[in-house]
């Protein structure tokens, strides 16, 4: 899909209260988008069973129509009117919902969500989001939220909502300012499939954790059809070069550190995982907006949350 035309608009930010989440459910009602926080990243939710209002994520974030959005429910009840789940997929939403992990499961017979939102295909991705502010928003509205990141498709992901202005700023009317995220990337998303669970996107949830919570074996995504959020291998880019794995930095370069390299912007100078996850999308954001025209990373453990960051910076450096 093409990115639509759309008219600009006055965006403002509103400071998460029962006002903001009112004129929210109004916009969304109305068929609009508006940027909400969750735990892991600011989202632009809409209402997942009104095609006209998800054409209208796709023309705000100029998102391809291949690439499927998450369907946002407060709980497994709702998810469960949406997509068939089995034994380990059930598990797996006990385990860890509300919080971080989406699950692709088949669409039910009678699901509502239009099939814009999940790109046509017979799965639907499913989360119950930990965060007040997008569990406000589900039970003000009473519909299914689709929302995918609040950026333009492709560039870095928010996590305050000043990064969310400077992204979709005159394309939405309405962000909810709740301060920064807590996770910093983007949900984990994950399926059962040949009596696995195959991680199609890493995220806060570990491949561990689903092997413990499930009973099954873990795979990666090799091979996988775009079925998912975040499948594309060109994502989070920050609008110049980025260097991975460096050991030090050239005075052309932006340098994002972690642990005993220090940079512009320092990830974790503890070489804490998790507060690194929390500052990565700033860390990019702010690389971006620099004078120095490269970005270089320091490098990032590979294991736990560090695979998931690794992740993200591999395709921001595509």
């Amino acid at each position: 899909m093409a990115e639509r035309p759309i008219e600009s608009v006055a965006t403002e930010i509103a400071p998460y209260g029962a006002d903001a989440i009112a004129r929210a459910a109004r916009l969304i009602g109305a068929g609009q988008p508006v940027a909400v926080p969750t735990e892991t990243v600011y989202g632009l939710a809409a209402d997942a069973r009104n095609a006209e209002a998800v054409a209208r994520i796709y023309a705000a974030k100029g998102r391809p129509d291949f690439n499927p959005l998450i369907v946002h429910v407060p709980d497994l009840e709702a998810a469960e009117r949406l997509g068939a789940f089995g034994a380990a997929e059930r598990a797996l939403a006990e385990a860890f919902w509300p919080g971080p992990l989406t699950l692709v499961v088949p669409r039910s017979a009678d699901c509502p969500v239009a099939r814009i939102a999940t790109a046509g295909l017979d799965t639907i991705a499913l989360r119950v989001p930990g965060h007040r502010a997008m569990q406000a928003l589900l039970a003000a509205t009473g519909a299914p939220l689709a929302a995918p990141s609040a950026n333009a498709s492709g560039r870095v992901s928010p996590t305050k909502a000043d990064h969310v202005l400077a992204s979709l700023g005159g394309r939405i009317a309405l962000v909810i300012d709740d301060g920064a995220t807590t996770a910093g990337v983007e949900s984990t998303i994950a399926r059962v499939k040949d009596d696995a669970v195959q991680v199609l996107r890493p995220g806060p949830v570990t491949a561990a954790m689903l092997g413990a919570a499930s009973g099954l074996p873990v795979t990666g995504r090799e091979g996988a059809e775009v079925v998912a959020p975040g499948m594309l291998a060109s994502h989070y880019a920050p609008g110049k070069p980025v260097r991975l794995g460096a050991a030090d930095f050239a005075d052309d370069e932006y340098g994002i550190g972690f642990g005993g390299l220090a940079g512009d912007y320092d990830l974790s100078a503890a070489g804490d995982l998790t507060e690194a996850a929390a500052h990565l999308f700033d860390a990019l954001h702010a690389g971006g907006a620099s004078a120095k025209p490269r970005i270089a990373v320091a490098a990032i453990p590979d294991e736990g949350l560090g695979a998931a960051i690794n992740d993200r910076l591999a395709r921001a450096a595509v």
